[in-house]
């Protein structure tokens, strides 16, 4: 029997583990067609492996689920600290930022199903389920980066302007699934900058 190539073996060599397989392949099932939706099965099936194996690397679906949204929690902050980092020091600058990459965001085809907490709240609705602490944990933070930035900036009420920000931000994921996203395109950063302009009392 011939050797097999060096080539292959490299891509082999690679290849990513049956743990990240199958939380990519969950992530992306669970987004496309719901977390309910999906089974064990056809996860194991996608990623290229077992039901055994998966029950291997994670207890339970549950358990998958919440490992799929830290994961989504952790590129969620990434891109949070790549679009305010530029503006370092500028609260109202960063704030603006933040606005015009979350209407690039959701306009964008990928994002055509929401946001991936906001739908998980939705089908998992058991207050014991170990992912709703993970999503009331994900929107605090958000809740305070946000007050944090509103009281930088000087806010007349930097807390209900937090608030106000926070809610465009998930009508704008909303949104995204009832209208045409491009309808959307100028009224996200249009709507942030006329908060942004009332709570500092600008004209």
């Amino acid at each position: 029997m011939s050797a097999e190539p060096t080539g292959k073996k490299s891509d082999k060599a690679k290849r990513p583990s049956a743990r990240e397989r199958i939380c990519e392949t969950a992530r992306d099932l669970f987004y496309s067609r719901g977390i309910r939706g999906v089974g064990v099965e056809m996860i194991a099936a996608e990623a290229g492996t077992t039901k055994m194996s998966l029950y291997r690397n994670f207890a339970s679906k549950d358990e998958l689920v919440a490992e799929c949204l830290c994961r989504q929690e952790q590129e969620f902050w990434e891109w949070w600290d790549r679009t305010l980092g530029p503006f370092e020091g500028q609260p109202r600058q960063q704030l603006e930022a933040l606005f015009a990459a979350l209407e690039a965001q959701v306009t964008d085809e990928q994002w055509s199903r929401g946001c991936q907490f906001a739908n998980a709240a939705v089908e998992l609705p058991d207050a014991d389920h170990p992912a709703r602490q993970i999503i009331f944990k994900h929107h605090q933070e958000i809740r305070e980066r946000l007050r944090r930035l509103c009281t930088d900036m000087r806010a007349r009420d930097p807390e209900t302007l937090a608030d106000g920000l926070l809610l465009l931000m998930a009508g704008a994921y909303m949104a995204c699934l009832v209208f045409d996203s491009r309808e959307l395109s100028q009224s996200i950063s249009k709507s942030a900058r006329a908060l942004l302009d009332s709570a500092l009392g600008a004209s």
